[in-house]
């Protein structure tokens, strides 16, 4: 079954616009195009009552929610949103109250901000809370959206710790379940400003099955019906699609050796191109091109 709710998944560093000039509110209409094209006016527009949607903006991965999620919530109202709160949940106790998961309930968006996807899955995973939460994305017109962090923890699959510069000697990338709410998909983020490529490439190889997804800061992807993901935002997306490696080494080296991949298929995504998770067709947008 396919779900009716959507996920907006973010490499991080949302242009929410400068808000730390002083005279910002005098400026709002030179921040960039952000508030026209960004992505979290995309995210309004694709909620279920447009700037009426109760949206709660998620802090757990967070070290500092108490900055970040006003952060968020003033970039959400600014877009014209009237019913945005911030959800602090810091510890699994609060996640197990019934009142976080009525909030989760009445909720017709969640953003779920940066930081450690490992305190995200751990504080949320196997609550009542997480259960609505895949519940709600089953049977609801409801987005589930995360930047940085809570776009990592979005998946089945999570990457939560590797170095950058040494991700391709094996064993160097940890991977651990997520949330889980779509299957056969591994996210990193950060994706082309921290030089991933290589974390992507090893968490694939180790199951080609699983599309890896890298994604550039201020670029994202909204997934629906399961199958159907276009890019959004400034940035770059990078696929990589393991289902045709014809060889690799890594059952034959040691750990800490390096990997080779043969045959190993990757695509670049930028803003309106689509991508088919069904059929694993890609499309480049037309307009774009011609433009």
């Amino acid at each position: 079954m396919n779900p009716k709710g959507k996920l907006v998944i973010i490499g991080g560093a949302v242009d929410k616009g400068s808000f730390t000039e002083k005279n910002f509110d005098k400026q709002v209409e030179k921040n960039l195009n952000f508030f026209e094209t960004g992505i979290l006016r995309r995210i309004i527009n694709e909620s279920k009552h447009k700037e009426k949607s109760r949206i709660e903006i998620v802090t757990t991965a967070s070290k500092i929610p108490k900055e970040v999620g006003p952060e968020y919530a003033r970039a959400f109202e600014f877009l014209g949103a009237k019913n945005v709160d911030v959800l602090y949940i810091e510890n699994r106790e609060q996640a197990l109250d019934q009142s976080s998961v009525d909030r989760l309930q009445a909720a017709d968006v969640v953003m779920f901000t940066g930081g450690d996807q490992l305190r995200l899955t751990s504080i949320l995973g196997g609550t009542p809370f997480h259960d609505l939460l895949l519940d709600k994305y089953q049977h609801d017109d409801f987005i589930f959206a995360g930047t940085s962090a809570g776009a990592a923890a979005a998946s089945n699959n999570m990457i939560y710790q590797g170095s950058s510069s040494e991700a391709l000697l094996k064993g160097e990338v940890k991977i651990t379940s997520g949330l889980g709410l779509i299957d056969d998909m591994i996210i990193d983020t950060h994706f082309v400003h921290r030089g991933r490529i290589g974390r992507l490439f090893q968490a694939v190889v180790g199951n080609p099955r699983v599309l890896g997804i890298g994604l550039g800061e201020d670029t994202g992807v909204i997934i629906t019906n399961k199958s159907q993901m276009e890019a959004i935002g400034s940035g770059l997306i990078i696929l990589v699609d393991g289902r045709h490696i014809k060889d690799t080494n890594l059952t034959q080296i040691e750990m800490g050796q390096p990997i080779s991949i043969k045959n190993l298929v990757v695509h670049v995504m930028s803003m309106g191109d689509y991508y088919n998770l069904a059929t694993h067709e890609m499309t480049i947008d037309g307009v774009k091109m011609h433009s």
